[in-house]
């Protein structure tokens, strides 16, 4: 469907002041704001049409009218401008970024922390994917005598550790032993490759040395499978209850969602790979039936990653919080890729 010229501004100053104000949009407000030189005859029936069409509705008699879903659809993908944040903004996200840089999933909690603050809404971030991730490094870290940490670095910057224990007394020496022969094994290796066969592969390859390595092993694989998980990074849960056309049940329904790690992790990773904006029953889970959901991806180690999200009511500013989500996407993507490269 392609509207004429004058359609589009009506539907356009319709939808811009119904975000702005809540209040239902008279064909008096149009002619000023969406500046036409015609009469109010000729923009009550620009509006009787759009009404036809599904874009708009009167919510009540003698109302002016107000978007519906396709009408906020269409404004979207054919009318709406995104104006990119400016020089100072990105600047302010990137210090405020910087503050909790020293791990991924710090820095995007701090990203989720942030775009709450910035809009006022629910904000959501996964961590890196881990479908082309490999052993970055490993490194050893004794803790007594018979006990030491195994702590994997991934090349996605994802950092996990396991404890083990042996039953010899763990030396310097030992430790320098299992550090060069452990990396020569795993370094390069694929996170989705480590599994029991590779595992007990790797211990036969071991010998006499195996004997002294049970609990090493399996502390690798452990960590291994703990960086292979996705964690969703929450901020703002409560802020829906406080937005604009959400009731009590509805909210409850989508803070129970939220906090459902496994199907909110699952629900996100499929996202589109492009900014993306899922409007009321757009989205794959009736919980987020009367919510419009906004993401974006980064990017870690040069390829598209994990998703940052907002969730927030469908009367909200698209073109403003596509624009932050944007910039804050864009920085976290510099600050794991700085990360990584240390690593």
């Amino acid at each position: 469907m392609e509207l004429a010229l004058r359609k589009q501004k009506i539907l356009s100053a319709i939808v811009e002041s119904y975000i702005r104000t809540g209040e239902p949009v008279g064909s008096k407000t149009l002619l000023a704001e969406a500046e036409l030189s015609v009469s109010s005859a000729t923009v009550r029936n620009e509006m009787a049409a759009l009404t036809d069409m599904g874009l708009i509705v009167q919510p009540y008699t003698s109302a002016g009218r107000i978007p519906t879903r396709q009408g906020y659809r269409y404004y979207i993908d054919n009318i709406m401008r995104v104006t990119p944040l400016s020089q100072g903004s990105r600047d302010y996200i990137e210090s405020r970024l910087y503050e909790s840089s020293d791990s991924p999933e710090h820095i995007l909690q701090g990203a989720a922390d942030l775009l709450s603050e910035l809009t006022g809404y629910m904000a959501l971030a996964t961590t890196p994917g881990t479908e082309n991730s490999r052993v970055h490094k490993i490194s050893f870290v004794q803790t007594g005598s018979h006990t030491a940490m195994a702590v994997v670095i991934v090349s996605n910057g994802i950092i996990k550790s396991k404890l083990f224990r042996c039953e010899f007394l763990i030396t310097p020496e030992i430790l320098e032993v299992f550090d060069k022969a452990l990396n020569k094994l795993f370094v390069g290796v694929k996170l989705e490759s480590i599994n029991r066969p590779f595992i007990q592969t790797a211990a036969a390859k071991f010998g006499e040395l195996s004997l002294l390595m049970p609990g090493v092993l399996m502390a690798i694989s452990d960590a291994v499978q703990k960086a292979r998980e996705v964690n969703v990074c929450r901020s703002g849960q409560t802020n829906i209850l406080h937005m604009p056309d959400v009731n009590f049940l509805t909210a409850r329904n989508v803070i129970e969602f939220i906090n459902n790690t496994h199907d909110l992790a699952t629900m996100l990773e499929k996202l589109p790979p492009a900014t993306s904006v899922k409007i009321g029953r757009e989205n794959s889970r009736i919980e987020l039936s009367s919510s419009s959901v906004i993401s974006a991806r980064y990017n870690a180690a040069d390829t598209l990653s994990g998703v940052l999200a907002l969730v927030g009511p469908v009367r909200m500013d698209y073109g403003k919080m596509i624009a932050v989500i944007e910039g804050v996407s864009d920085c976290v993507s510099g600050i794991i890729g700085e990360l990584v490269e240390i690593q």
